[in-house]
């Protein structure tokens, strides 16, 4: 083994690999055929294929008592069920997977730094579990370079968005600057009228407590999404994945409650400045890549 890394900067074998492509050679791309094609159409060319990843334990938080409750105090038997909350025990949860996708956001970065590239395009951002509670999250793609005369930005943009997307962006005045994502983790209590919605007697039918957490879930994360979308200066987004998950946790006999996660993923757009863009028509939170389909 090498000398003990101290965790800042890239590890050693990293470092070694940026050495070695920014001494010039052959590069490697992660782009798709049409991917390639369809950068080629713009001002960026590709330099290498760069990545950067963290092992890190994220464990579950605690637990910090029931969800909302509705009218009367009885979980909304009879009556209207109140909003979800987000459970303040399960903040730490949260954290750690911010801390694990921005840092293998980060270290991405900095190998297409270190190479001389202008951004990263193609992103996969993925989280996979090891054993005992560890999970690597990798951030992987291809670092492109502008091939007009410029100054070059002091952190690369990053996409995941393929080369062919991107072409249309660039073309249109838009330009992808940072893959963000929102996450929210609500709890609801298992009420009377859940348990009893859920239960197999009830035959195929709506659990209505589930509807409600998973969608007050879902709202959380899409306003979290929002919020970073702004925080990182950027004037829409386009959004490229959103999910919700849920499980059951008992902590205590006869006592279950059930936690929604949701995530949201996208990408941060920003308006430039292109000698081909039309002009640019009033920005928007979801912006189409493929064109609408013609009504006659």
């Amino acid at each position: 083994m090498a000398d003990q890394w101290d965790g800042r900067g890239l590890p050693p074998v990293a470092a070694a690999r940026v050495d070695r492509a920014a001494s010039g050679g052959p590069w490697t791309s992660m782009l798709t055929v049409p991917s390639a094609a369809g950068l080629s159409a713009t001002e960026f060319e590709p330099v290498g294929e760069v990545m950067g990843s963290i092992v890190q334990y994220v464990g579950w938080s605690g637990y910090g008592g029931c969800g909302a409750w509705g009218a009367g105090g009885f979980g909304g038997f009879g009556g209207t069920l109140g909003p979800m909350t987000p459970v303040p025990a399960f903040a730490p949860y949260v954290e750690a997977l911010r801390h694990g996708y921005d840092t293998a956001i980060a270290r991405m970065q900095l190998e297409a730094a270190g190479i001389g590239a202008d951004g990263i395009v193609g992103v996969a951002l993925t989280a996979g579990a090891f054993d005992q509670g560890s999970r690597e999250f990798m951030a992987l793609g291809t670092a492109v370079r502008s091939t007009r005369p410029h100054q070059r930005p002091s952190q690369p943009f990053c996409t995941e968005l393929a080369g062919q997307d991107v072409a249309k962006l660039v073309g249109a005045g838009w330009l992808p600057v940072r893959i963000v994502y929102g996450i929210a983790l609500l709890i609801r209590h298992d009420d009377m009228r859940t348990r009893s919605q859920a239960s197999w007697l009830s035959g195929n039918a709506e659990v209505s407590g589930y509807t409600q957490l998973v969608s007050a879930a879902r709202a959380d994360a899409r306003r979290d999404f929002t919020r970073r979308v702004a925080a990182a200066g950027a004037e829409g987004a386009i959004v490229s994945d959103m999910r919700v998950w849920m499980r059951e946790i008992e902590p205590a006999e006869n006592h279950r409650d059930h936690v929604a996660e949701a995530t949201v993923f996208g990408n941060a757009l920003l308006a430039v400045s292109h000698p081909e863009a039309p002009a640019r028509s009033s920005s928007l939170t979801f912006l189409p890549l493929r064109p609408t389909r013609e009504t006659s």
